[in-house]
């Protein structure tokens, strides 16, 4: 089985991640939530927006400065605007 990000990166052990800005938190959680509700695994979204799975993984648990261009390629493979994915921010 496959664990999510969520449970690897996020969680355990939280005491030794370092501090995650509070922006990239939330728009990571935005896209993990968007994609689940799109039924994609890492793997399968990664590969339909042609980023690595680390990478996916990075900026679900807030890690990754992610670029416009990546945005926009997430954006698309979901079929949503990027300000649903910016919400809370």
């Amino acid at each position: 089985m496959i664990l999510d990000c969520y449970l690897l990166h996020c969680l355990f052990p939280f005491w030794l991640v370092r501090s995650v800005q509070k922006h990239r938190r939330i728009l990571g959680e935005n896209i993990r939530s968007a994609r689940k509700k799109a039924h994609l695994s890492q793997e399968k979204f990664a590969e339909k927006v042609d980023l690595s799975t680390t990478f996916i993984s990075d900026v679900e648990c807030g890690k990754a400065n992610i670029s416009f261009d990546a945005l926009v390629r997430i954006t698309t493979a979901l079929k949503m605007p990027l300000t649903h994915l910016a919400r809370d921010i």
